[in-house]
């Protein structure tokens, strides 16, 4: 005999992603993906996250920070400020602690890998052949980005 009705929605949800919910992932990729934005550029330049380990209730973690060699003392004194601007931005208490780990110097690419797009006109031929008008809008928007990054 089937009994249907409404399924939890956790049971949809693949064992696998489950754990890393429940490991605290997400907010390690909100993070990640908002450092700069979260603390200023000053201490994105000096730092940048590593790992973040939350317990179950996904409070109170413990953020740790890959420091470039010589910003560890600017960073340390920092600690309060990032905690404060990190749980702000989740607007509950995610972090309670901040561990250092002490790195020789940020990888540094080469600007002749990724070269500034100064001429459109090739590009914008090849665009005008795709129909898909939403592919084209997220590539114009995609170049953009592209171009301002790579001032």
């Amino acid at each position: 005999m089937l009994i249907q009705g409404l399924k939890p929605f956790s049971s949809t949800i693949p064992n696998t992603l489950k754990k890393h919910l429940r490991k605290g992932s997400y907010n390690y990729s909100n993070i990640v993906d908002n450092w700069t934005k979260i603390v200023s550029k000053k201490i994105s330049d000096a730092c940048y996250p590593l790992t973040v380990k939350i317990g179950k209730e996904m409070r109170d973690g413990t953020l740790t920070l890959n420091v470039i060699h010589g910003k560890e003392l600017e960073v340390e004194y920092k600690k309060k400020e990032i905690i404060d601007k990190i749980n702000g931005f989740f607007g509950y208490s995610c972090i309670r602690k901040i561990t250092l780990k002490i790195v020789q110097d940020k990888i540094k690419s080469d600007n002749k890998v990724f070269p500034k797009i100064k001429n459109f006109s090739e590009i914008d031929k090849k665009m005008n052949k795709i129909n898909d008008s939403g592919l084209k809008s997220s590539l114009n928007i995609f170049l953009k980005a592209f171009n301002e990054r790579n001032k």
